[in-house]
């Protein structure tokens, strides 16, 4: 196992990665104060918009349940994760304001508020729009006393089969303290009554997070599995009576602190973190609105919640399982069937056996766009057969998540197995998947894989495929980068980019890169990809500031940048100031965006535009006019704190005309205002834009592109 590590390494981090020091945000004194939005609340405007697509009725009624479920697992992580830090900061007596000049304390009621109102508001959105119109369709979610006789009597039969045998009740007393109760875990709080003495007792019973969350009963009909347990709890406690029951459930603080002191074991030390990780205090407490004063009062008392972190909400709570409900086989009630195809560029050279992935390279760049271009045939198969190729003599991967059926592990150990050279730099501190990494990082350290954990200090969250190839001309490199994980099953559901490229610059450079990774090799000058964290701020800055100079000119300035989030202040001041310029400057942010468009004097110029959908829009691309010879870089960066400084991160420049055709035709369709879309306000609110002025709705960017990637041949460019 190779695991980069030195003993002065930490000492001279900051120096070997050339970090810039704090962008202090108050020189920019030319620039108003109150020009950041707070970045948490940014994250539930856009939680807000998952949840719009969840009340919308022109989305497909399955596709509503699981945006609900998304919304709900979305909250759960941001308290999880953001919540957590806002304690620990407050905890610790941290009083700095943020960029958006609030206190920690100040965030944190301010996203408690909000984050109860976007609850509620779920809890409505699902009993009186999506429930209803589910019952409507034949799918019913029904309570207890709604099932049939016939029904009662098989959940009863179902209960003692399958569902006694695991439960455990625990009771509190004096000999019994109060039971650890696990993060995101659905519980019966149950009190019961001595018929003998009178004397009352409170007990926990944990809802089995194995079985079915919704019971099925017939085809859709379907009950709570919490109401199957509460309905049958005397059996639980016999000679007791039952005088209540209470479903709740608790979030708690689940993020990951590795002790830098512990790398020089950083595995054994992740480990030891992710046992403690399931007994972090606890950040938020959720209870049905039906919960009795006083029951309510001791889960308080017991777990250390403020009356702030406690949300009442009507049954049932925890909308997660209504991924089960969305993957019903119904496909009238989904968005309609999808099947990604071959890229074109590798299509053509595809006959009866798969593509020659070596062949195509040698004749061009291919820039795929998943998911309309399938990941399969492009990604995994330059894998799988860089693996199989007798002539490949070595192959260099980064993996940040994959799947846990991999076919790209899978790929890599046959590879080493054959007696190829395999490095594999596998990020397990990659948040919420450290456990499978571990499991894939010692799976293939068995089969002989070169394993690499990456820098001290740094995540490693670039995508890239090396592969070194023995040809009668010498050796050749072939790479793929991207800007999303090497995933199978996301790749379906998430919307990427990628450059499979045998250009010795971009192949010489990500040699370069990956020894600088996995070994003791000093920051060098690359010529084709900006690497954070050295690089990739001041790289971008550069850029937009020589499009001001464009401007400025008179030569072609505009700036476009498709990111998933953009936090970073001094990134935000240059657009700030590029726009006071006069440069048009286009931002399509999924998520979080703490910049302020449309402010008069400040960013009269931005536009700041959000698209969502069926696929989650994951790609980052960087574009300048640049005088009227553009330039674009696509990669694995967003433009946030943790990315361009404790990350390693790579982007990459294209060079095609075709692909700068592709990219700027996709800008357009999506900054175009007959595309759907949410339009970000100067007061941080975002504005639906869905339908036309005429009432008609809007053209579906996703939709459009599958039709048009469908149909698609090598000079064709996608339909506006």
């Amino acid at each position: 196992m190779l695991v980069t590590v030195a003993g002065d390494l930490l000492a001279s981090h900051n120096r070997e990665y050339d970090i810039e020091p704090p962008y202090d945000i108050a020189a920019a004194g030319d620039l108003p104060p109150d020009r950041f939005s707070d970045r948490e609340l940014s994250w539930l405007a856009f939680n807000q918009r998952v949840l719009e697509l969840a009340e919308n009725d022109r989305v497909p009624l399955l596709e509503r349940a699981k945006f609900l479920a998304i919304f709900a697992s979305n909250l759960d992580e941001f308290y999880m994760v953001r919540i957590a830090g806002l304690k620990r900061r407050i905890t610790a007596g941290v009083a700095v304001r943020s960029a958006s000049g609030l206190l920690p304390r100040e965030v944190l009621e301010r996203s408690l508020s909000r984050s109860r109102e976007l609850m509620d508001r779920q809890a409505e959105a699902w009993r009186k729009v999506v429930q209803p119109a589910l019952v409507q369709e034949g799918i019913d979610i029904l309570r207890w006393d709604e099932l049939e006789q016939t029904e009662r009597e098989e959940m009863t039969r179902f209960f003692r089969d399958r569902v006694f045998p695991v439960l455990t009740p625990l009771a509190v007393d004096p000999s019994h303290p109060f039971p650890y109760i696990s993060g995101l875990s659905l519980n019966l709080a149950v009190v019961v009554r001595n018929p003998d003495t009178g004397g009352e007792h409170f007990a926990r019973v944990k809802v089995p997070p194995l079985l079915p969350r919704f019971v099925q009963l017939a085809e859709g009909r379907f009950v709570p599995l919490e109401d199957v347990i509460a309905t049958h709890l005397g059996q639980l406690f016999p000679g007791m009576e039952v005088t209540q029951h209470h479903t709740f459930r608790v979030t708690r603080n689940e993020d990951l602190e590795v002790e830098e002191d512990d790398a020089e074991n950083l595995l054994v030390a992740l480990e030891k973190e992710l046992l403690r990780r399931r007994f972090g205090p606890p950040v938020r407490l959720e209870v049905e609105e039906s919960i009795d004063p006083q029951v309510r009062a001791l889960l308080i008392s017991e777990l250390g919640v403020t009356q702030a972190e406690v949300f009442e909400l009507p049954g049932p709570l925890d909308l997660r399982g209504l991924f089960d409900i969305a993957s019903l086989d119904r496909a009238e009630l989904k968005y309609p069937g999808f099947v990604p195809s071959t890229h074109p560029h590798l299509a053509e050279v595809e006959t009866s056996n798969p593509a020659d992935m070596f062949f195509a390279l040698k004749q061009r760049d291919v820039l795929v766009h998943h998911p309309y271009d399938s990941f399969s045939t492009s990604v995994q198969r330059f894998i799988e057969q860089a693996a199989a190729d007798p002539h490949v003599l070595a192959i260099k991967q980064t993996l940040y998540r994959t799947s846990g059926d991999s076919p790209i592990v899978d790929a890599l150990i046959d590879a080493a197995e054959s007696g190829k050279q395999v490095l594999v730099l596998v990020e397990i501190q990659a948040r919420f998947d450290e456990q499978a990494n571990i499991k894939w990082a010692r799976q293939l350290e068995h089969a002989g894989c070169h394993v690499v954990y990456g820098v001290l200090g740094l995540k490693t969250h670039s995508k890239l495929s090396m592969v070194v190839r023995d040809e009668p001309d010498g050796l050749r490199r072939y790479v793929h980068i991207g800007t999303g994980n090497y995933h199978p099953k996301t790749a379906r559901m998430y919307e990427d980019l990628g450059l499979l490229t045998s250009d010795r610059v971009v192949t010489e450079d990500v040699a370069l890169l990956f020894n600088h990774l996995s070994g003791f090799a000093r920051t060098v000058g690359y010529r084709r990809i900006l690497v954070a964290p050295q690089g990739v701020r001041r790289g971008l800055l550069e850029r937009i500031e020589r499009e001001v100079q464009h401007h400025l000119s008179g030569r072609p300035a505009r700036v476009r940048i498709k990111v998933n989030s953009l936090v970073d202040e001094a990134l935000c001041d240059a657009l700030y100031r590029a726009s006071q310029a006069g440069v048009p400057v286009d931002l399509w942010i999924r998520g979080i965006c703490t910049l302020r468009p449309g402010v008069p004097g400040l960013s009269d110029n931005i536009r700041v535009r959000s698209i969502l959908g069926r696929f989650l829009e994951h790609s980052r691309v960087f574009w300048f006019d640049n005088g009227g010879e553009p330039e674009v870089w696509i990669g694995s960066a967003d433009l946030m704190h943790r990315n361009l400084d404790r990350r390693v991160e790579v982007l990459v420049q294209l060079k095609e005309p075709d692909h700068y055709a592709e990219l700027a035709e996709l800008f357009d369709l999506g900054f175009d205002d007959r595309t759907e879309s949410w339009w970000l306000q100067p007061d941080d609110t975002w504005q639906p834009r869905l339908t036309g002025e005429d009432g008609q709705p809007l053209r579906d960017l996703q939709e459009r592109l599958i039709a048009t990637r469908g149909r698609r041949r090598l000079a064709d460019p996608i339909a506006t």
